[in-house]
């Protein structure tokens, strides 16, 4: 009975089931929120298209960081360890100015 109460009904538009691919994210905040840009970098054009926005309060983003990092120990718990092709680059929030809303 407790377990029919936690349920919660999410629906998923085709358009949105499609997804979007995302090479590069930049993350900003704000004292009241944290804004991701999920941006497609192709390679030799000289800039990238940002494909999705996602506006979280802080303390959804923190949950949204600790769901995030549970998922990636469970990949790599199943698949085995991740590498970073790229150690030694910025991060992917590197040199981005705080929003102010």
């Amino acid at each position: 009975m407790e377990n029919e109460e936690n349920q919660m009904n999410i629906e998923l538009s085709e358009e949105i089931a499609l997804g979007v691919y995302s090479n590069l994210a930049i993350i900003t905040h704000s004292p009241a929120e944290v804004v991701c840009d999920f941006i497609q970098v192709m390679p030799g054009m000289p800039k990238g298209k940002v494909r999705s926005r996602v506006l979280m309060t802080p303390q959804n983003a923190k949950r949204f960081l600790q769901a995030l990092a549970d998922n990636i120990n469970k990949y790599e718990q199943t698949f085995g360890h991740i590498d970073d092709p790229q150690a030694g680059i910025p991060p992917m929030n590197f040199g981005t100015p705080s929003t102010m809303a």
